[in-house]
């Protein structure tokens, strides 16, 4: 299972998710769907964007949890 950490870091940087998308030029309901984790599919400019505008790595974006 992989984990989205969109809103921890969000919130530390007390970012709102309007403020992402105009920031980011990306999809303000990708970004949504990110934040509560209802998101099944991301691209990878998508990915792109949000790490260089939060200033941190994929790893620290997305965690792989095994479920076992």
């Amino acid at each position: 299972m992989i984990k989205c950490h969109l809103s921890k870091l969000m919130g530390e940087k007390k970012l709102k998710i309007v403020d992402v998308a105009r920031e980011t030029g990306v999809n303000r309901g990708t970004i949504t769907r990110l934040y509560h984790e209802t998101a099944s599919r991301v691209e990878l400019e998508t990915i792109e964007a949000l790490c260089r505008y939060l200033g941190c790595d994929v790893g620290d974006l997305f965690e792989f949890v095994d479920k076992q």
